[in-house]
């Protein structure tokens, strides 16, 4: 098979091509189940074949181990052992293979994720297979890879899709009375969705088409399970593969499972650099450009509310009261990481009466140790209720160990409740 003409720019990178993309695979790690579907189906209607990793295993550690320094994030070590064991899988071809990779280029070790990955590629010489930067800030370009206007818009609004199918689905899961039926509504509505290109003008109609279904689903009501909150970093938080399916594990034990969707995380990162605009004066245009994401992805949040209004399903935490929640315990200038949102969350849940919180990080992450484990000895002394776990997730953890510590909090949960 020909392999095609590889092109690098001024600066010796290796480019994505015109020729690539009508040729290549393109394979991108896998952080949120439903959104990153979401994702790679959107991807492949604009033209691009992306295919979404989903494999797990020790393989994938042992694999990131070999190439990445063991005192690199996890998470950065999970994505380039899963992009390393697909490529020496032989399910594809490197030669017309690519990988992708989300780049925010903020104050973290994830925006250095991309040369890893490059580093540890011509380490087992693949240095042929290029590596698409997926960001909004600029920070790469490639002549076969553009995000165009109808792609960031379905992007943004199959966000807001996916955070209700995810709220309603943990909902709903642990109640079915016909097991896997709450899954495939999911599915059905992941493919009604691309159908539709996941319309924004009829975002009020179709949110609230979404909820009646899954109000229709036959369940059976529990007041004694254990709810249980998770927040943390937010690769570890949301990933399967980085918190050893955390959800499937809790779900398991009988409790179900509330985790705060992936639109305050877009909030948070508009409002941040608001307020940093505010005390040094200075980004008035970076200023602007948040402002209208910040007031965007609010403005969704509060019609995923009025969509459950009047049911029985919990709405999400409006943003600016779960931002005044946290001003007793930290200052909205503390953005690193996490930043204060991840306090705000599990302040959020417990005074919403979701005491039990599994606080999942990767060992050796900083800002989120700060900010997560940091800050329960303050949250407890306010909320004495507040039940929260600390699970560092690195490649010496071990599964039993880490869900034997959640065990004990549940242990303490079910005693609680029985008080």
């Amino acid at each position: 098979m020909r392999m095609a003409e590889l092109v690098y720019n001024e600066q010796g990178r290796l480019l994505f091509t015109e020729e690539m993309r009508r040729e290549y695979t393109i394979l991108i790690p896998n952080m949120l189940p439903i959104h990153f579907t979401m994702l790679e189906r959107i991807f492949n209607n604009h033209g691009y074949k992306v295919k979404l990793l989903t494999s797990m295993g020790r393989k994938i550690i042992d694999e990131g181990l070999e190439n990445v320094h063991n005192d690199t994030c996890y998470p950065a070590l999970l994505c380039i052992g899963q992009f390393m064991d697909a490529l020496k899988s032989g399910e594809y071809d490197i030669n017309k293979t690519a990988l992708m990779m989300i780049q925010t280029g903020g104050g973290c070790r994830a925006s250095n994720y991309i040369h890893l990955i490059r580093k540890a590629l011509k380490r087992c010489g693949m240095e042929q297979v290029p590596v698409i930067s997926l960001n909004l800030a600029g920070l790469e370009k490639n002549p076969g890879f553009k995000l165009t206007a109808s792609m960031l818009s379905q992007f943004i609004t199959g966000i807001c899709y996916a955070d209700l199918l995810m709220l309603l689905a943990n909902q709903v899961r642990p109640y079915e009375n016909n097991k896997g039926e709450c899954d495939r509504l999911v599915n059905k509505w992941i493919d009604h969705l691309v159908e539709i290109k996941f319309s924004y003008t009829a975002f009020d109609r179709i949110s609230s088409r979404i909820v009646e279904d899954f109000k229709k689903i036959p369940y059976t009501p529990d007041p004694d399970k254990v709810k249980v909150g998770i927040v943390g970093e937010i690769f570890i938080k949301y990933s399967p593969l980085g918190n050893n399916e955390l959800q499937k594990f809790l779900e398991s034990e009988g409790c179900e499972v509330c985790c705060p969707g992936l639109i305050d995380f877009l909030i948070f990162m508009g409002d941040h650099q608001i307020v940093e605009t505010s005390i040094y004066h200075t980004k008035y245009k970076k200023y602007i450009a948040s402002a209208t994401v910040k007031g965007f992805f609010k403005m969704m949040q509060n019609k995923i509310i009025k969509a459950l209004e009047g049911t029985r399903f919990r709405p999400p935490a409006r943003f600016e009261e779960t931002k005044k929640n946290v001003l007793p315990f930290l200052s909205p200038a503390n953005k690193m990481g996490e930043g204060w949102l991840l306090t705000a969350e599990m302040v959020e849940l417990v005074e919403n009466g979701i005491s039990n919180i599994v606080c999942a990080q990767p060992f050796g992450c900083l800002p989120n140790h700060i900010v997560g484990k940091g800050m329960i000895r303050k949250i407890r002394a306010v909320h004495p209720q507040a039940n929260i776990v600390a699970i560092d997730y690195d490649p010496g953890a071990t599964k039993v160990n880490q869900e034997n510590r959640i065990k004990l909090m549940l242990s303490s949960a079910k005693a609680n409740a029985g008080k």
